[in-house]
């Protein structure tokens, strides 16, 4: 049987090619459209219109962008992918995942919760709540404020003194600040660990002479030392436990301490940074662990579907 996968994305990128290129040398048909050609239609046998494949439902969704737009537009997007999983179509990241990681406090509450380090942070409405989150906490050392909903290091700002606040129409009046974390540089560096269904597939180090050290603003990627890739491993699946994604970035920061602290998790990650300095398929990957999913599901099923002898156990593994 060729299994349909649906790819959500806004636009084609090498990535994002090598990931539909990997499911269809696996025998699958694959469609590639934005998430907003995902409608709702209760005429439907389904009640939704599959771009690319009609009535019939995919076997599989994988998130790669949800793509700009308003707060109408995003929550009906996001709604699509709620109720696909309610149509039983596994959804790579559920609509659920990407929320808790789009919203950068919900993340930070979670990774804190599951008992990982990670940097004081603050949320918050309002400039006159914002200005008091910073007059207490700057007598303890530099904030760094970003947008909450936000990637790839864009409108990330530094925070020494209140002056520094911006105003609330360019925040959207709300406030996202979190302790800056002290380490060394130039040249800073930080870490991205790629876990895909549980395990880690690789991870990089980002150097660059700025201290936000996104491969977008100029941060070079290489290989992490082996003496640290345990550590880094152990709180990236943790910190992708917590968020209950089924792949997904984490950004670990080193202090000057010797520390290692959470920064974020992203669940519709890039990959070119990291691909380029691993031997690892990334995508191919991410396919592998799709397909193997989809195989023990269907093995599940006819294993439930089988007629049992009274007393007669079944197995579950």
């Amino acid at each position: 049987m060729t299994r349909k996968i649906l790819i959500a994305n806004n636009q084609s990128g090498n990535r994002t090619t090598a990931l539909v290129n990997a499911f269809r040398q696996r025998g699958c048909t694959v469609v590639m459209e934005p998430l907003s050609a995902l409608e709702f239609d209760t005429e439907r046998p389904h009640g939704l219109s599959f771009a690319g494949f009609g009535d019939a439902r995919p076997d599989a969704l994988v998130v790669r962008s949800v793509g700009a737009g308003t707060f109408e537009a995003v929550t009906r997007r996001l709604g699509v992918l709620h109720a696909l999983r309610k149509l039983s179509v596994p959804v790579w990241n559920s609509a659920q995942a990407i929320e808790r990681c789009v919203d950068k406090s919900m993340t930070t509450f979670l990774v804190k919760n599951a008992g990982l380090p990670t940097p004081p942070t603050f949320s918050v409405e309002g400039f006159d709540a914002a200005r008091s989150v910073a007059e207490r906490e700057l007598r303890r050392g530099p904030l760094v404020l970003k947008p909450l909903f936000g990637s790839q290091g864009r409108g990330i700002r530094r925070i020494d003194r209140t002056e520094d606040l911006p105003p609330p129409e360019e925040m959207d009046d709300t406030y996202y600040l979190q302790r800056y974390v002290e380490r060394a540089g130039p040249p800073f560096c930080d870490f991205r660990v790629f876990v895909c269904a549980g395990r880690v597939v690789e991870m990089m180090v980002r150097r660059g002479d700025n201290w936000i050290t996104n491969i977008q603003r100029g941060a070079v990627p290489g290989l992490v030392p082996q003496d640290l890739r345990a550590r880094l491993s152990d709180y990236a699946l943790a910190a992708v436990a917590a968020v209950e994604a089924d792949f997904a970035g984490v950004d670990i920061m080193p202090a000057a301490d010797g520390s290692l602290q959470v920064i974020e998790v992203n669940s519709m990650p890039a990959w070119s940074g990291l691909q380029s300095v691993t031997k690892a398929d990334i995508a191919g990957t991410i396919a592998d662990e799709m397909m193997r999913f989809l195989d023990e599901r269907e093995r599940f099923a006819s294993l439930a579907a089988l007629p049992r002898s009274a007393g007669e156990v079944v197995p579950v593994s």
